[in-house]
């Protein structure tokens, strides 16, 4: 039992810390935020592993399927192994710079190691990335 500098006692209860320790090279927590969004976003994402991925990939695309914006990695910024926040804030624009409507917009994460797919380990905190895909709610 721990005591402060007075000697008051900290506590009777004992307590317990888990945690795990993941070696292989996955992405997981991938999620933009703010969302939603009405000026810009950013993406948030915990890579693990000893590798940075060669690929990261942003697509951007409509409810339908369409790819409306592709965000790379060296827009990304600088990344790294552990939590991520990117330098890059998206505003809600296509390719051509043109602004998007009002609306729910899904995003996938293509990401690749020696030409390998990098595994998308699903948490409780992936609440908006499902199945490879994220959801995000653009209004203005």
């Amino acid at each position: 039992m721990g005591r402060d500098a007075s000697g008051n006692s900290s506590g009777t209860d004992s307590y317990k810390i888990e945690f795990e320790v993941i070696n292989r090279s996955m992405v997981t927590h991938v999620m933009n935020y703010p969302n939603p969004f009405s000026t810009s976003t950013q993406f948030v994402f915990t890579l693990t592993g000893s590798s940075i991925p060669a690929v990261f990939t942003v697509q951007i695309m409509t409810i339908s399927g369409k790819v409306v914006r592709e965000i790379t990695r060296a827009e990304l910024g600088s990344i790294h192994i552990g939590r991520n926040i990117t330098d890059y804030t998206w505003n809600g624009t296509d390719e051509y710079g043109d602004r998007l409507a009002n609306g729910v917009y899904l995003y996938r994460v293509i990401t690749k190691i020696d030409g390998e797919s990098v595994e998308k380990m699903t948490t409780s905190g992936d609440q908006y990335f499902k199945k490879e895909f994220g959801k995000m709610y653009l209004f203005r």
